[in-house]
């Protein structure tokens, strides 16, 4: 008999509808994960990661920033616009 619980990954979707940052950011947003969004620039690098938050008053976004020297990311903070979290990557 199947174990249910190994067929819960097909399941999952990947960040559903992207947010919309402003065309004068130029980013592009791709699915990384459930509420989950890569963050790229013009060349196609990795800048971060925005995740939505679900927040009594609305969406917020998490923002964190590729580190290339570590490979990782670190925590920039949270913002109530994608634009404002998609700046701090970019400026911070």
């Amino acid at each position: 008999m199947t174990n249910p619980t190994l067929t819960a990954p097909a399941m999952i979707r990947l960040g559903g509808t992207p947010p919309t940052p402003s065309p004068a950011l130029r980013v592009r947003l791709t699915p990384a994960g459930p509420a989950l969004w890569r963050v790229l620039d013009a060349a196609g690098r990795i800048v971060g990661h925005l995740h939505r938050l679900d927040h009594t008053l609305g969406s917020r976004w998490s923002a964190r920033r590729y580190r290339d020297g570590v490979k990782g990311f670190r925590t920039v903070g949270e913002f109530w616009s994608v634009d404002e979290a998609i700046s701090a990557l970019r400026n911070g």
